[in-house]
């Protein structure tokens, strides 16, 4: 499997075998103080925030209008910041320019999209989201472009020396609900997609859930392009309630799909003894348990990890003045969204490095030395402190450049994600016990 054989590779630099796995394809249309890119059409007309050495160009990515996850909300809430920044002068004297592409949950597209990036000599890639990461990581290593807060899907992400995360992805999100559940679940189902991502998941849960002393989960790989899911609702459920007396939980981690799958979940839940349910953040927002009755859903009592506060901490105040001055009324860029909360601390970072950067010239290499100079990013109490050595404190356990090893815990109480605890969980501990093999 293409993923796991990223593990013990951390710092490489070589390319890999990109996955074949296809999607479709449509580009996002370009908005002001942006130019947007498909992965083969090249450049949409439109307005950018200037032109000349006093412009740095960035790109974003994400996929948008596929039969998958998608997360059109990113590239908006970037191009809603590069209109910010510059109406108010740019950053360190530089406008900034905003390159966005249509990732299409596609390896080809991914690559594309990469090369789309070295071919316009892109500054760094910033707040993106991708599964491919052997597709897109190889032509940017070549370029020496640095990706800066990806959505840590992949072990990719936390390896490669030009990747900059700015959360510690899905493996402190999935070990940090591993040992929330492992306190008092019985059986525990995960539900999740059979793709590359995807399989890197039941080995992150286990983690977590050998950390509190229980035993493995239930890996149930399905469909991420499903339209229904009764059957590995059925077996779900099967499972979880295989210890009598004891409740078990179940996990969907299907991206969009995963409101899908809870609809299938319920009716096959009839007359069945309760179960709890359980996800981390980017598979459930306000938005999916809305739709899925609220208070009377499934979802009711259900614990959730985040990487960030929950959307209604005022630390997003800022973030959502710019997005209710510069998105227009743009219903793609929800501040709840994992997703724009990940670009905008992104572009926190980015912003950080330009400041340190002053009047210089901007390119991939001095973006890249003043990341790697030791410079520690506050990101307004949203993360901690983010700073990347080259080999940080998980190397051992396969993840050389997470530098965010802090989860929240959340749960749905009458209807609404709320925080379960004060302040962040460290996971630390049990991310250095991971198994990577």
């Amino acid at each position: 499997m293409t993923g796991r054989r990223d593990r013990h590779t951390a710092l490489r630099t070589a390319a890999a075998r990109p996955a074949g796995r296809r999607r479709t394809l449509r580009t996002a249309g370009a908005l002001a103080a942006a130019v947007s890119l498909s992965a083969g059409c090249g450049v949409v007309p439109g307005t950018t925030g200037g032109s000349g050495n006093d412009t740095v160009t960035v790109m974003t990515w994400a996929p948008d209008s596929t039969p998958a996850t998608n997360k059109p909300g990113m590239p908006a809430m970037a191009r809603a910041y590069a209109r910010w920044v510059n109406d108010a002068g740019g950053i360190a004297g530089h406008k900034l320019k905003v390159l966005t592409c249509n990732d299409s949950n596609d390896s080809v597209a991914a690559a594309k999209c990469a090369r789309l990036a070295v071919k316009e000599d892109v500054a760094a890639v910033v707040g993106s989201y991708s599964q491919y990461s052997d597709s897109f990581f190889p032509p940017l290593e070549s370029a020496g472009i640095p990706y800066i807060g990806g959505y840590g899907l992949t072990t990719a992400e936390f390896t490669r020396a030009l990747s900059y995360p700015v959360n510690g992805g899905q493996p402190a999100l999935l070990v940090g609900l591993g040992r929330e559940l492992a306190k008092d679940c019985g059986p525990v189902a995960l539900v999740r997609p059979d793709s590359i991502a995807g399989d890197e998941l039941p080995g992150l849960l286990d983690t977590g859930l050998k950390a509190g002393g229980h035993r493995a989960a239930h890996d149930q790989p399905a469909a991420e392009d499903a339209t229904e899911y009764a059957g590995e609702a059925a077996r779900a459920l099967a499972l979880a309630t295989s210890r009598p007396g004891k409740k078990g939980c179940v996990i969907p981690a299907l991206g969009e799909r995963t409101s899908i799958f809870m609809d299938s979940f319920r009716r096959a839940g009839a007359g069945h003894p309760a179960v709890r349910t359980a996800a981390v953040l980017g598979n459930v927002d306000q938005t999916v348990i809305d739709a899925s009755g609220g208070r009377a859903g499934p979802y009711e009592g259900a614990s959730v990890t985040g990487w960030y506060p929950v959307a209604d901490d005022p630390r997003w105040n800022a973030m959502k003045k710019v997005i209710d001055e510069q998105a227009f009324g743009d219903n793609r860029v929800d501040p709840a969204d994992a997703g724009v909360q990940t670009t905008w601390i992104a572009y926190t970072v980015l912003r950080a490095v330009l400041e340190k950067i002053g009047s210089g010239p901007v390119n991939a290499g001095t973006v890249r030395r003043a990341l790697d100079s030791g410079l520690a990013v506050d990101t307004g109490g949203l993360t901690p402190r983010l700073r990347w050595p080259l080999s940080g404190p998980f190397a051992p356990a396969g993840f050389a450049r997470l530098a965010n090893a802090e989860v929240t815990l959340q749960t749905v109480r009458a209807g609404r994600l709320v925080a379960a605890t004060k302040g962040f969980v460290d996971v630390t501990g049990p991310l250095r016990e991971t198994d990577t093999d």
